[in-house]
């Protein structure tokens, strides 16, 4: 059997299979059989930016959130930071060196950017993806409002709000070394 590609023709490959059989008499009988592929579905995931989504700065509301973590003592420490509406709490937290990892460098590969929000905030937004649960399965300290802060982008509503900081990630390098966003 010989199978000839003929090229596209409304968006599907059309291929002709030349089938020759002898008959009994010994003429060559040749049929010609057109196969379709058939349709599959795909699932498409949405677009992931290397260090989260790139922001103007320029035009884009400065705000201000509240970074709450639990001290070595017991106390609790909070640090207010300015972000940029549109950046990920990933971004914000590298770019004022709060204690977020974020090893896979914000492309929802890992866990290591848990952030806890506050009960209204969590349920304002949109639900994690389906990826973003599995990576969450993996974090220290899970909470029914953790999110991935590299999955959080901040709005104009979430000026003044605070954001919770686990007690540990599973993903620290085994001498305390915190890496450094390039």
């Amino acid at each position: 059997m010989m199978m000839n590609h003929l090229g596209l023709r409304r968006g599907l490959v059309v291929f002709f299979r030349n089938s020759m059989t002898r008959s009994v008499s010994g003429v060559y009988d040749i049929r010609f059989r057109v196969s379709v592929p058939s349709f599959r579905n795909y699932k498409t995931s949405s677009v992931v930016h290397h260090g989260g989504p790139h922001i103007d700065k320029s035009s884009s509301k400065l705000i201000n959130i509240h970074w709450i973590k639990d001290g070595t003592n017991g106390e609790i420490q909070k640090i207010t930071t300015s972000a940029y509406v549109g950046e990920t709490l990933l971004q914000v937290a590298h770019h004022h060196e709060i204690e977020l990892e974020g090893a896979c460098e914000g492309v929802c590969a890992c866990s290591t950017c848990h952030t806890i929000l506050p009960d209204d905030l969590f349920s304002s937004l949109d639900p994690p993806s389906e990826e973003e649960e599995d990576m969450l399965d993996m974090a220290f300290g899970l909470e029914e409002t953790s999110r991935l802060g590299c999955q959080v982008t901040l709005t104009e509503e979430m000026d003044g709000r605070e954001f919770r900081l686990p007690a540990a990630t599973r993903n620290f390098y085994v001498d305390g070394h915190v890496p450094k966003p390039h």
